[in-house]
């Protein structure tokens, strides 16, 4: 269980959210929370994947590797 207190306007959003989906403010707000979450663990994949590819390889050499460039 896991409580959270939001301003006045911002749960009637939820709400009329929740309404126009058929579904409640609960699963609105765990489904924006796993978004969220799966939104950060992606940005964290590419951060480190840009860090270990970074200066690696000319432009150049990639685009032609990729057969972007003949």
């Amino acid at each position: 269980m896991f409580a959270i207190r939001l301003d006045k306007e911002i749960e009637q959003e939820l709400d009329l959210l929740a309404k126009t989906q058929g579904s409640n403010r609960s699963a609105v707000v765990r489904e924006a929370i796993l978004q969220y979450l799966e939104d950060n663990e992606d940005l964290c994949l590419a951060k480190e994947a840009q860090s270990q590819t970074r200066g690696r390889k000319p432009l150049k050499q990639l685009r032609k590797d990729l057969g972007l460039d003949r």
